[in-house]
C-alpha cells in the first residue's frame, strides 16, 4: 500500500448472502484484498428477508458488516460513519438507491463513488426512464463511476451521462480461495449462474441441446430460480444453490465450464463475468459465448474457446484432447493471476482514490479510462 490507510464505506446490494446475486462474491474478494492492504472497511446492507434467509457470510473477518432497515435508518445509525469516511462507494441495485444516493451525497465529505456491477443493464434502464437504483441526474454526482464494463461504454458514460470520470473496475477472483482441488472429473461441461430469461436461450443452445445429443456425457447446471417447466435432459445434474466456498470444487470437477453472458452485456462488450476468472483460477478451461472484447481478457483459441452453436460445443467436447485442455487452462490461469485477481483490483481501486491520481486524470481530460 502507498500512503495512509483509508476508511472506506461500501453501501451495496449484499455482502452477507450470495443467493441469487453475483454482487456478494465481487465485494468479498475486493474487500478481503483491500483489508490485507491495511484499509479499514465498513459494508452497509439493507436487511431484506430473502437475503436474511440465505446468509452464508455473517461475520466477515475483513470488514464491519452492518444492516439497516430504511433510508432514514441508514442515515440515523450510520450518518457519522459515512461523513467521516475517506471514500464512500455505493453499488448498483441498492434498494431505494436513488434516495440513498441523494442522502449520502449530502453527507459524504470524502470521495463519493459509484460501483456499477451491472453497467449495461443500468444504461438500458436509464435510457428507458427507469430509475430503480440510480437516476440520470445522479451520474455526475460521483467523483468516479466505476464500471464492470469497459471499452466504449466508459466514453459513453462521460459524454452522454456526464460522469466526471468513468473507470473500468472489472470483477476479479480471490486467488487464495479459488484453486484446483485435484478432485477427479465428474462432468464434461458445467455452468454456474442464476436463471435469467435473456441467458436461457444461450444456455439451451450451448449446454442443454449438446447434452441431448451426447447422452453418454455428463453435464451440470448450478444456480437458483430456474422455472420448473424447463425440460432438463437426464444427463444434466441440477444444483439449486452453490455457496462460494464450494465453487473451487465445482469447477475442478469439470472438464470444461461454460460462460453465458446477458444480452445487454453482449451488446456492450468488454463485460467479463466473474465466473470466467473463477474457472480460470481453478484450472478449468472455458467455453464462452461470443462478444466484443473477450479476446482482451483471454486470447481466443489459446486461453479460451468460443462457441455459437450446439454443434460447435459437441465438436469441442468430442475432439479436444486432455493435453489441449491442459494448455488452455494453463494459459488462462497465467492471464488471471497476472491481471484479474482481487489483489490487482484492490491496487487499482487504491490508486484511483489517491488525490494525485484523480487530479492527473481530470487534468488530462482522457475520454476513455481503463486500468
Amino acid at each position: 500500500m502507498t500512503g495512509k490507510p483509508l476508511r472506506i464505506v461500501f453501501i451495496g446490494l449484499s455482502l452477507s448472502s450470495s443467493w441469487g446475486n453475483g454482487h456478494a462474491t465481487t465485494f468479498r474478494a475486493l474487500m478481503r484484498a483491500l483489508q490485507r492492504r491495511g484499509h479499514e472497511l465498513v459494508f452497509l446492507e439493507r436487511d431484506v428477508s430473502w437475503y436474511a434467509r440465505n446468509r452464508d457470510l455473517t461475520d466477515p473477518e475483513f470488514c464491519e458488516l452492518r444492516y439497516y432497515d430504511t433510508v432514514a435508518d441508514l442515515l440515523g445509525r450510520y450518518g457519522a460513519t459515512i461523513r467521516s469516511a475517506d471514500a464512500v462507494i455505493i453499488g448498483s441495485y441498492v434498494p431505494e438507491g436513488v434516495a440513498v444516493i441523494d442522502q449520502v451525497a449530502g453527507l459524504a465529505t470524502g470521495r463519493l463513488c459509484f460501483y456499477d456491477i451491472d453497467t449495461p443493464v443500468t444504461l438500458a434502464k436509464l435510457s428507458a426512464g427507469e430509475h430503480d437504483y440510480i437516476a440520470n441526474r445522479q451520474v455526475q454526482l460521483f467523483d468516479t463511476y466505476f464500471s464492470f464494463t469497459g471499452g466504449p461504454t466508459l466514453r459513453r458514460l462521460e459524454r452522454e451521462y456526464g460522469a466526471r470520470r468513468a473507470l473500468a473496475l472489472y470483477c476479479s477472483v480471490d486467488s487464495d480461495r479459488y484453486r484446483n482441488t485435484g478432485e477427479p472429473h465428474r462432468w464434461d461441461l458445467g455452468y454456474l449462474g442464476t436463471y435469467s430469461p435473456d441467458r436461457q436461450e444461450i444456455l439451451e443452445r450451448l449446454l442443454i441441446e449438446p447434452a441431448r445429443r451426447m447422452p453418454g456425457r455428463r453435464f451440470v447446471v448450478a444456480g437458483p430460480l430456474y422455472p420448473p417447466e424447463i425440460d432438463w435432459p437426464g444427463n444434466v445434474e441440477r444444483i439449486e444453490h452453490l455457496p462460494p466456498q464450494d465453487h473451487p470444487s465445482f469447477y475442478s470437477r469439470q472438464r470444461f465450464t461454460l460462460n453465458v453472458t446477458r444480452a445487454d452485456m453482449i451488446a456492450a462488450g468488454w463485460s467479463p463475468s466473474v465466473r470466467l476468472f473463477e474457472a480460470a483460477a481453478c484450472g478449468t478451461p472455458v467455453i464462452s459465448d461470443v462478444w466484443n472484447g473477450l479476446g482482451d481478457f483471454f486470447p481466443l483459441g489459446e486461453a479460451i474457446l468460443t462457441a455459437s452453436s450446439s454443434a460447435a460445443v459437441v465438436r469441442i467436447l468430442q475432439t479436444t484432447s486432455s493435453a489441449a485442455r491442459a494448455k488452455l487452462a494453463a494459459r488462462a490461469l497465467t492471464k488471471v493471476l497476472a491481471e484479474h485477481t482481487a489483489a490487482v483490483r484492490a491496487r487499482e481501486l487504491e490508486a484511483s482514490l489517491a488525490p494525485q491520481c484523480a487530479s492527473a486524470l481530470v487534468s488530462a481530460n482522457v475520454g476513455e479510462h481503463a486500468f
